[in-house]
């Protein structure tokens, strides 16, 4: 395992205290305090790597010999390596992961109650956001549903799989995150459509400290959704604008998606299925778009371009 550019549970722990007195600063302090401790479980365990294959097999890994042995998983054990060879996006394609990345994967024991499951995918792309733009002040967007681009280009990926537990049969969410940060060199299919960051700021980032800072963002939208599921069940109903779920609305202020022209598809690079322009979002956050016809559809799931 290597020891050199990541961050540790201790400097997380600050990070997180760090969160807590901005985001204290915009909310009342009780509130945010209520957030951050239901988010606190993510890097409860950092495991740094030189190389791995895939971070989420490791994650496997984890779960099968832990449960085999009788244990109990670290809900929020965070997988980081320094290169990997096997990664993977949506439908087996290969994301270029590079010395210079943040690539690895969150282990998240699931508690949550299906409509709030549905916000995870949201909640890591919008982490990875609110991180670049705390360091470097961009225009870092989001497209529905966790794609970041920066001036159209991709510098981060996300990918939310679910696995069983082999003796206990718990649910587990695997977060696999891949962030181009130092890398600058893509393969030929790559390099019209990614960039990474330091190519946007011209010069290299402290990744360690960009690592950190994901991981506290995350802690905390992660904290939202257990929150709002919280107030959900206790019948207060959520706590965003006009009684919006709260993670939606902090989602759609980096968002560039409602408005545009999109193309769909549940694979969209291999099987298109339409056209349509984007209305806005549902509240459990799913497209709401306008097809040619003058109809309305709705989809949770699959991806867009933009045209």
């Amino acid at each position: 395992m290597a020891s050199g550019n990541r961050p540790t549970v201790q400097e997380l722990q600050q990070a997180l205290r760090d969160e807590l007195g901005f985001r204290s600063r915009q909310m009342p302090v009780v509130m945010a305090e209520q957030i951050l401790r239901f988010g606190s479980f993510v890097g409860s365990v950092i495991e740094c790597h030189d190389n791995l294959d895939r971070a989420m097999n490791r994650a496997r890994t984890i779960i099968n010999g832990v449960e085999v042995k009788g244990g109990s998983v670290a809900s929020g054990t965070v997988i980081l390596a320094d290169t990997m060879r096997g990664s993977k996006g949506r439908f087996d394609r290969v994301w270029h992961a590079p010395e210079g990345g943040v690539w690895g994967c969150l282990l998240h024991a699931d508690t949550l109650l299906p409509q709030s499951r549905g916000f995870i995918p949201m909640a890591v792309g919008l982490s990875c956001c609110q991180a670049i733009h705390v360091v470097g002040g961009t225009s870092a967007t989001l497209r529905w549903v966790n794609d970041v681009l920066i001036d159209g280009k991709k510098v981060a990926g996300f990918l939310v799989e679910s696995t069983v537990g082999p003796v206990y049969g718990e649910l587990y969410n695997l977060v696999g995150f891949g962030i181009n940060i130092n890398n600058s060199t893509f393969p030929p299919e790559l390099s019209d459509i990614a960039v990474s960051l330091c190519e946007v700021l011209g010069g290299d980032v402290d990744i360690q400290a960009f690592t950190t800072l994901f991981l506290a963002k995350l802690a905390w939208n992660f904290g939202i959704i257990h929150y709002e599921e919280a107030r959900g069940l206790g019948g207060d109903g959520f706590s965003g604008a006009q009684g919006t779920h709260l993670l939606l609305d902090n989602w759609l202020h980096f968002s560039d998606t409602v408005g545009k022209r999109v193309r769909y598809g549940f694979d969209v690079f291999t099987n298109p299925q339409y056209d349509a322009r984007v209305l806005g979002l549902e509240p459990d956050g799913g497209l709401r778009m306008s097809l040619d016809d003058g109809s309305t559809i709705v989809e949770h799931s699959g991806e867009i371009r933009y045209l």
